[in-house]
C-alpha cells in the first residue's frame, strides 16, 4: 500500500509543475531571450505563462507588451500577489511584489512565425517588424 501511495504523491508532484511557464529574472539572461523562449513556448503549448519576482517584473511585461505589439500574443489573465521571501542577511522574512501574465496565441501566430522564418530563411531581418495603426 505505501508504494502505491509514494507512486501517486510523485505523480502529483511532477503534474503541478508547469511546462509552460517561464520564471524571468532581469539580471541572468538577455529580453529577448525570453521573447524567442516565449514565441516557442506558445507554438508548443498555445499560451505561456510569464512569471516574475520584484525587479523583474518590469522585464515580464515589456516581454508580454513584445508579444502583443507584434500581433503574437493575447492576455488572458494577470495575475499579481506578494509572496514572503526569506531573506538571510536580515533573518526575516520580506514581501516581494509578484507578477503572472498569461499569454494565448493569436489566431495569425502561426502565419506571422512562418513568415518571419522564411524572412531569416532569404536572409532578411528574422524579426517581426512593429504593427503601426
Amino acid at each position: 500500500m505505501e508504494a502505491i501511495t509514494e507512486g501517486v504523491n510523485n505523480v502529483n508532484i511532477t503534474d503541478s509543475i508547469k511546462k509552460n511557464r517561464i520564471q524571468v529574472s532581469n539580471t541572468k539572461k538577455p529580453l529577448f531571450f525570453y521573447v524567442n523562449l516565449a514565441k516557442r513556448y506558445m507554438q508548443q503549448h498555445n499560451e505561456v505563462e510569464l512569471s516574475a519576482l520584484g525587479m523583474a517584473i518590469a522585464t515580464v511585461v515589456t516581454v508580454a507588451e513584445i508579444l502583443k505589439n507584434n500581433g503574437l500574443a493575447v492576455e488572458k489573465k494577470i495575475m499579481t500577489s506578494t509572496v514572503d521571501i526569506k531573506d538571510d542577511s536580515r533573518g526575516r522574512p520580506v514581501q516581494k511584489a509578484k507578477i503572472e501574465i498569461l499569454l494565448g496565441k493569436t489566431a495569425n501566430f502561426d502565419e506571422l512565425m512562418a513568415a518571419a522564418a522564411a524572412a531569416a530563411e532569404s536572409g532578411e531581418n528574422g524579426d517581426i517588424e512593429e504593427h503601426t495603426a
